[in-house]
């Protein structure tokens, strides 16, 4: 009796060693299969990521895709004290190297790009690959114009075509062509305005490209909120960071203030806005308390 029941013991426990080794051997086998779908499961993020970066360039920084306007953003996106931006895979937009006119105020107006001159019919091509946002026509303005949101986080403009090649949503390579070089909109003269912002904040585009050289400055560009337009200003903002002290960089980001005149505005309510004197203000912009402010007129208010 004794034997017959050792003898089921040793059965059972064989058996339990035997359900246990084949569910081993089974969590063996299964182990690649998961591994493989773990890896067909990534491989599937990645391509949806990739896509919606392309339907939707630099998602990450701005809140919507929108063809109404080119100065879209306002106050609705929080801009980065500091962002690295990629300028490597990029195009000239245009072969040509003389530069007429710099970013800055300009006839009591702020430019906010590059002037280069092109002729009528020129080649002009994306400066990155990006989906275009706007082609429109603006008569007392950019004229026919492109906007281009790119990967990096830049958006180019590229104003005073004679003719538009392509159309809003269209993805486009760095170095395609986008348009023939002109004279509409508000030019006194065939050339192209291009201008770089990263979420509505103008870029002088001479630190990024160097027109001349038919290059670009450095393989990347370290974007300091307001201090992107002026070299003495860079230059003091770019010491500061190095720093560490951020309190600076704000400063000195901030030390000049520009007002673009709208209807109504007068020298003292200006002056009240921004609290600096009538004087001051005379005297920073060359004008005197008897001058007729224009509607669109730029003046610098510290």
């Amino acid at each position: 009796m004794l034997i017959k029941i050792l003898r089921t013991l040793s059965v059972a426990a064989l058996a339990l060693v035997s359900v246990n080794t084949s569910a081993q051997d089974l969590l063996a086998k299964q182990a690649p299969i998961d591994r493989k779908l773990k890896s067909v499961d990534s491989l599937a993020l990645v391509r949806q990521i990739e896509t919606e970066q392309a339907f939707y360039p630099a998602y990450s920084l701005y809140p919507e895709w929108s063809n109404a306007r080119v100065h879209a953003y306002g106050n609705n996106v929080t801009v980065p004290d500091t962002f690295r931006i990629d300028l490597t895979g990029f195009c000239m937009p245009t072969p040509h190297t003389k530069i007429t006119s710099k970013c800055g105020p300009r006839w009591r107006r702020m430019h906010n790009g590059l002037d280069i001159k092109v002729y009528i019919g020129d080649t002009i091509r994306a400066a990155f690959s990006g989906r275009v946002r706007i082609v429109r026509y603006e008569r007392s303005g950019y004229g026919k114009y492109v906007v281009i949101r790119h990967d990096n986080g830049l958006e180019t403009i590229y104003g005073h075509l004679s003719k538009q090649l392509v159309k809003e949503d269209q993805f486009v390579k760095a170095g395609e062509v986008i348009g023939l070089g002109g004279n509409t909109g508000r030019s006194t003269g065939s050339h192209l305005h291009f201008e770089t912002r990263l979420l509505g904040q103008v870029i002088n585009p001479e630190f990024l490209f160097d027109f001349p050289k038919q290059d670009i400055v450095a393989d990347s560009y370290l974007f300091i909120k307001g201090a992107n337009m002026y070299n003495y200003q860079r230059t003091r903002a770019l010491a500061a960071l190095k720093n560490g002290d951020m309190k600076k960089v704000t400063a000195v980001a901030n030390s000049i203030r520009y007002h673009k005149i709208k209807s109504g505005d007068t020298l003292g309510s200006i002056s009240r806005k921004y609290h600096v004197s009538i004087d001051k203000l005379c005297s920073l912009n060359g004008i005197k308390r008897t001058t007729v402010l224009r509607i669109g007129q730029v003046l610098r208010c510290s």
